[in-house]
């Protein structure tokens, strides 16, 4: 079986030719039954395969239910597609509840991209960041006293810039300090579907990002399971980004 494209279906169902003289009444439905279930599968798959295909950006599972025909069970068939495409060239991928299209890892060496500009994150960037994906959320004052050194205004505005972080909130204490979380932009560009993904103390050891004399009393941060604002946070209203510089009185992006 192909699609219009010539391109084969990441799944083929058998619908063989059943001799109704050689089945039951009750059987024939019951294999009637099957072959319509398994059709409705198929062309549910279809769907999902073709919503996937043509959005530039991950697209969520809820959204993808929607353009299904009634009764689909969304999970199922996300599930066997994206068993269907994990041998080929590009797989199926689950980012933060979303599904996207990407590039097989062991193929990705083929794909080069020339970008103009090529901007590297500093040390202090790196460290930044690290700390944002482990602590969220979490604000500049206390990044500082994990660090133990200053943050620049400028080593957050660029991971801003890059996507990866986000002004999550403001935190329910003295002076209201804005908290800093990550993306999904974040999750998508490391590969990650949800933040406990994250490498745990024997991966960096693994990999050389940790120290083996490290303190006996270290211990890793458990990163939460999603980016829904915690107890202690209020979220960022208009009001906030006209004070913090991010719009303009009349409410358009400075």
């Amino acid at each position: 079986m192909t699609t219009d494209s010539g391109q084969p279906n990441p799944v083929d169902y058998e619908d063989p030719e059943m001799d109704a003289a050689d089945m039951s009444g009750e059987d024939a439905d019951s294999a009637a039954v099957d072959r319509l279930r398994e059709r409705a599968l198929a062309e549910a798959m279809r769907i999902a395969e073709a919503l996937v295909f043509a959005s530039a950006e991950p697209v969520a599972e809820n959204v993808i239910a929607e353009k299904l025909p009634r009764e689909s069970d969304v999970a199922d068939v996300m599930s066997r597609l994206e068993r269907a495409y994990s041998t080929r060239g590009v797989n199926l991928v689950r980012v933060a509840g979303a599904w996207a299209f990407r590039t097989a890892a062991d193929l990705s060496f083929l794909i080069r991209q020339e970008q103009t500009e090529v901007r590297k994150l500093s040390r202090a960037g790196l460290e930044v960041m690290a700390i944002i994906a482990y602590h969220q959320p979490v604000t500049r004052a206390e990044i500082e006293e994990i660090r133990g050194v200053a943050t620049s205004k400028g080593t957050l505005d660029v991971l801003l810039e890059t996507g990866w972080v986000r002004m999550r909130g403001r935190r329910r204490t003295p002076g209201r300090p804005v908290t800093y979380g990550t993306t999904n932009d974040f999750l998508d560009h490391f590969g990650l579907e949800e933040l406990r993904d994250l490498p745990g103390m024997d991966e960096l050891k693994g990999a050389g990002l940790l120290s083996n004399r490290i303190p006996a009393n270290f211990s890793m941060p458990q990163p939460p399971a999603n980016d829904d604002l915690s107890d202690e946070e209020d979220p960022i209203t208009q009001m906030d980004l006209e004070e913090l510089g991010l719009l303009s009185p009349m409410g358009e992006e400075e």
